[in-house]
């Protein structure tokens, strides 16, 4: 008979003593144990079991709770060595993970809510009056209310509290160190943020006397320069790592296998196209655990780890993107490959100003996969896809979010398109483009001429999920004798051809914003961008060219078919 696949499950004792489906992974611990790494980061995407797997390492170490049971029949307890060693060591577990502020200094006031209530699960060592004096002042100074200097001790002086207590050096297990930095970022307060965290960690990991090991996860690798400086101690396990390759995620054999279980052995191949593709280290074909438990429960496809997260921080970068930016995710949701040089390391103060600083985030956040690196001239290239259906999900989702608002009007403009309906084309157009305008630029005071370049590459990602399966959209390709800005390839012979031209409007050279659509078609024509139309077999009378106009917030639109012009 099957386990009961119970979803969202953190706590290794419930999953064990309840007997619900679980995937054996307790060989993490003697694996993490025997590397012998003073501090080690795990950088693992979102739902991946790295609240599960540091719950598995508190619940054998910790003295506090000797758990044999929890572990008799699993793979770590074969070991005579490990069976010794359960239960034998102080534990400190730390989370932020609800730290999600939008300002300092209420995320602050979290981090301190959260390190006094670590304080109460301690007082044991105030009521034995084990402390006295400045250590038993400094308990007391644990509060809320606490100044900057006791919260980034707090873990510090708590680890020497029970070192001194049980004898022995202390675990200390940091869970998703990165949270808070996501929304730092996001809501402009990462200055503040990293002066007030990059103190408590260094305190907490760095020549801690009272540390024998720690373990931290996160999504992102945060750059050593800006969080970690002066770490001597450190091993960073990242998606290239191989340690620990197959100890996050579940692989091929054990997805099988759990197909089995469940009866389900007929949607293998299904479940490979919707939640495989993760790769770490070495090991291919690792498969989304939230998603494949999820589907083992339901037992239908769906996005369930892409529904799991607002991917705030992603959105945002890419909406803002340059040009560059928009035609490479437009490769991707065409299920090509882009080629990138690549950083693990996340610098959050580079974010929007380095390009290329979004692809690390991507990866490491789950949503693309290495298909391949290259060396050339000693510098490393990339090859990238979005990694399986779920992603694909993702990116389709927030590429239409961005029209959510207006999405009548984008709707309206696409039917209106499609039906040559110039007029109506025009007035969808210009509610669409008046309310979403602010939402494509940088986030510095575009001028008005980048303005219209950044909404229209944005409006393309949307068309390219809105019309998908009936055109191929592209934009900024090369055809002809130069670079046209949208294209709409019709699937079928039954669907006309489009190409569009935005195009800003200059007072000194246009009187009008009729006469700057009118040199928008001029272009289209004079450098033949209907070539590369022709070409695939799109004949000229099924081919229709627009210009668009653009002054301020408001737009004009001209065109029709080929032919007349």
């Amino acid at each position: 008979m099957a386990r009961k696949a119970a979803v969202g499950i953190s706590d290794f004792r419930k999953l064990i003593e309840g007997d619900y489906f679980y995937v054996d992974k307790t060989n993490f611990i003697k694996d993490w144990w025997e590397n012998g790494d003073e501090v080690t980061l795990v950088n693992r995407p979102r739902r991946f079991g790295k609240t599960l797997a540091l719950k598995m390492v508190e619940q054998f170490f910790s003295i506090t709770a000797p758990n044999k049971g929890l572990f008799k029949n699993l793979a770590i307890w074969r070991d005579e060595t490990y069976r010794k060693l359960q239960g034998s060591y102080p534990v400190v577990f730390f989370s932020l993970s609800l730290v999600k502020e939008p300002s300092f200094a209420a995320a602050r006031k979290k981090i301190c809510l959260l390190l006094t209530n670590l304080y109460s699960q301690n007082r044991f060592l105030m009521k034995e009056g084990f402390l006295e004096g400045e250590d038993a002042l400094f308990f007391q100074r644990v509060s809320i209310g606490m100044d900057d200097v006791d919260a980034s001790m707090a873990l510090y002086q708590l680890s020497g509290f029970l070192s001194r207590y049980y004898q022995k050096k202390v675990l200390i297990l940091f869970d998703e160190y990165d949270t808070p930095m996501h929304e730092a970022y996001s809501y402009g307060y990462w200055e503040e943020w990293l002066a007030f965290i990059r103190n408590l960690f260094g305190a907490t990991f760095k020549d801690n006397p009272y540390l024998e090991r720690a373990l931290l996860t996160g999504i992102t690798r945060v750059s050593k320069e800006s969080l970690f400086s002066d770490f001597n101690n450190l091993e960073v396990v990242s998606a290239t790592s191989k340690k620990y390759e197959a100890a996050f995620g579940f692989t091929e054999q054990e997805v099988f296998a759990a197909l089995e279980e469940f009866g389900l052995q007929g949607e293998a191949e299904e479940v490979k196209l919707w939640y495989d593709g993760f790769r770490f280290g070495d090991a291919s074909h690792i498969y989304n655990p939230w998603s494949v438990v999820k589907f083992l429960s339901e037992k239908e496809f769906a996005p369930y780890w892409a529904n799991t997260s607002s991917n705030k921080l992603a959105g945002e970068l890419i909406r803002k993107g340059s040009t560059r930016i928009k035609c490479m995710m437009e490769d991707l949701l065409n299920g090509k490959e882009i080629k990138v040089p690549l950083k693990e390391d996340i610098v959050f103060d580079q974010l929007g100003q380095d390009d290329d600083s979004i692809w690390s985030l991507l990866l490491a956040s789950g949503y693309l996969k290495t298909m391949a690196v290259y060396t050339e001239s000693r510098k490393k290239e990339y090859a990238l896809m979005l990694t399986n259906a779920e992603s694909i999900q993702v990116f389709e989702d927030m590429a239409l979010g961005w029209f959510s608002f207006e999405k009548q009007n984008y709707n309206g403009f696409v039917n209106a398109m499609l039906k040559h309906q110039l007029e109506e084309m025009n007035l969808y157009m210009n509610r669409v483009a008046c309310q979403t305008f602010s939402s494509f630029d940088s986030g510095r005071r575009p001028s008005e001429e980048a303005e219209p370049e950044r909404f229209y590459h944005g409006f393309v990602l949307g068309l390219l999920v809105e019309l998908a399966g009936r055109y191929v959209v592209t934009s900024n390709r090369e055809s002809g004798f130069g670079r046209y800005d949208v294209m709409l390839e019709p699937c079928s012979v039954k669907d006309d051809g489009i190409i569009l031209e935005f195009k800003v409007h200059n007072k000194q050279k246009e009187k009008n914003l009729e006469d700057t659509a009118k040199s928008a078609i001029r272009q289209i024509l004079d450098r033949k961008y209907e070539a590369l139309l022709e070409a695939k077999g799109v004949c000229r009378e099924k081919i229709r060219v627009y210009g668009f106009a653009f002054e301020g917030k408001r737009v004009f639109i001209d065109g029709g078919f080929l032919r007349i012009y």
